[in-house]
């Protein structure tokens, strides 16, 4: 799906903003979708590397059925090539390398409802690039239903997101920067597409979180953790759920420290002086800003633990229990589904 017939047997790939320019025999820069004889034809369909019952806090959404499951499938590829990636053996390796089974749409959603799940998510290394699996599954997830997730780099062109938008309720975004330097140097791509996707994943209905992995030295400063904040209040709107992430040395970066716990604080701190009424911190041990307060009378009204759910005050229509304020989250929380 979505790409161009070019002379001499060329191809251009319109799935993700790379749109890449493919000579015959060749692949894109996901390395998993391939010009045969002047078609392009994807190599992972039905292939997946890794599979999960996981709630649906790990991925991390917090406003997304809260306290439920999410069966969780993941391939091999990607199209970023960022030098910190934490599942590199899945993403930056090649289809003879990895180890994968085959699970057809079909066997997915029957694992998935069997399982428990209120949702299906596409995850672990970017959907986009499985896109004509994924838009099947997600076909079928509606019909048996399952919510719908992308847990995404945001790289996916605005065609393609139109096109499974009827069928996908969450884009899980990562703002990996707000400078084009970081994005260039670190993941091989353009910060401006990314901006643009969950800008219009928003204005699909799409239900939208976003996770701001905070690396020491590269997307860190005052300046820029102001920069990404204020523009998430103008274009997403201020009750978006946003995550500042730890970061852990990984792959190609082990040579920078993990994220002082001081760093994340502060990006809290800016965030919600920019407006952000839910601003959460992850990949750390026991944060009181891994549990939900109202903005209204400031209780909280959603604990969590580890990648769980432990109290809740939020009504059955998702109202704060102490004050009545409506609180913006897609679905039920689990207790009362």
């Amino acid at each position: 799906m979505f790409y161009e017939q070019l002379e001499d047997k060329k191809v251009r790939c319109n799935l993700c903003n790379h749109r890449c320019r493919i000579a015959e025999g060749k692949t894109g820069i996901c390395r998993v979708r391939q010009n045969k004889e002047g078609k392009l034809y994807s190599l992972i369909y039905n292939t997946v590397s890794s599979e999960a019952v996981d709630p649906i806090e790990k991925k991390p959404l917090f406003h997304f059925y809260p306290g439920t499951y999410s069966y969780s499938l993941g391939t091999i590829g990607c199209n970023f090539r960022c030098k910190y990636c934490q599942n590199w053996t899945i993403s930056q390796v090649s289809l003879d390398e990895a180890q994968s089974v085959e699970i057809t749409p079909e066997q997915a959603i029957d694992r998935a409802v069997a399982a428990g799940c209120k949702s299906i998510a596409w995850t672990y290394n970017e959907p986009t690039i499985w896109y004509e699996y994924t838009y099947d599954s997600a076909k079928l997830a509606k019909e048996a239903g399952l919510a719908t997730v992308y847990v995404t780099n945001g790289y996916i062109t605005p065609e393609a997101l139109k096109h499974i938008a009827p069928y996908l309720d969450a884009f899980r975004v990562d703002i990996k920067a707000f400078t084009e330097k970081f994005y260039h140097e670190l993941t091989s791509a353009h910060l401006q597409p990314v901006l643009d996707s969950a800008k219009l994943a928003r204005e699909l209905g799409m239900h939208v979180e976003v996770v701001y992995l905070v690396i020491p030295t590269f997307n860190d400063s005052s300046d820029e953790l102001r920069d990404v904040s204020r523009w998430i209040v103008e274009n997403l709107g201020k009750e978006t759920p946003v995550h500042f992430t730890r970061f852990h040395p990984n792959y190609k970066l082990q040579n920078v420290p993990p994220t002082p716990i001081e760093t994340l604080d502060l990006a809290h701190e800016i965030a919600t002086e920019e407006g952000l009424e839910y601003v959460y911190l992850g990949n750390v041990m026991s944060s009181k800003y891994e549990h939900t307060f109202c903005p209204c009378c400031g209780n909280m009204i959603i604990g969590r633990g580890v990648f769980d759910v432990e109290e809740s005050h939020l009504t059955e229509d998702n109202r704060c229990e102490y004050c009545g304020a409506s609180i913006p989250i897609s679905g039920k929380y689990g207790g009362y589904l």
